[in-house]
Order: structure tokens, then sequence, then C-alpha cells
């Protein structure tokens, strides 16, 4: 079986981004990821929407839409 989601490690490493940029991205208001007590997980699918839709404004924006 496939796994659903991820760690804030795995997005870390997904994103070549530092440990603490991982967690203030885990952290904003529109970020996919879930609290399970003291554990963040983020839903694999959710996550690869969420940055299509960034990589999607970014063009937007530099293409002056």
């Amino acid at each position: 079986m496939e796994k659903l989601t991820l760690t804030v490690r795995e997005v870390q490493q997904a994103l070549g981004i530092g440990r603490n940029a991982a967690y203030c991205l885990a952290n904003r208001a529109d970020f996919p990821a879930i609290r399970l007590g003291n554990k963040l997980i983020i839903p694999r699918d959710a996550f690869l929407r969420w940055l299509e839709a960034q990589t999607a404004d970014k063009l937007d924006a530099i293409a002056g839409r």
C-alpha cells in the first residue's frame, strides 16, 4: 500500500528547504497539515495540489494575470 501522508521532514526534503522553514510552512493556515496530538501529518495528495496551486499563482503573477 502506498503511503497516504507525509511528515514535515519528508516535505522538507521534497522541497529542499530547512527544518525551520518546513515547520513555518506546516503551520500556515493555507497549508494542508493536520495536527494529531503533537504530530503534524500532511496528506500527500493535498500537498501536491497545494504545491501546484502555489506554482500556478506565481506563474500568473509573472505573466501579469
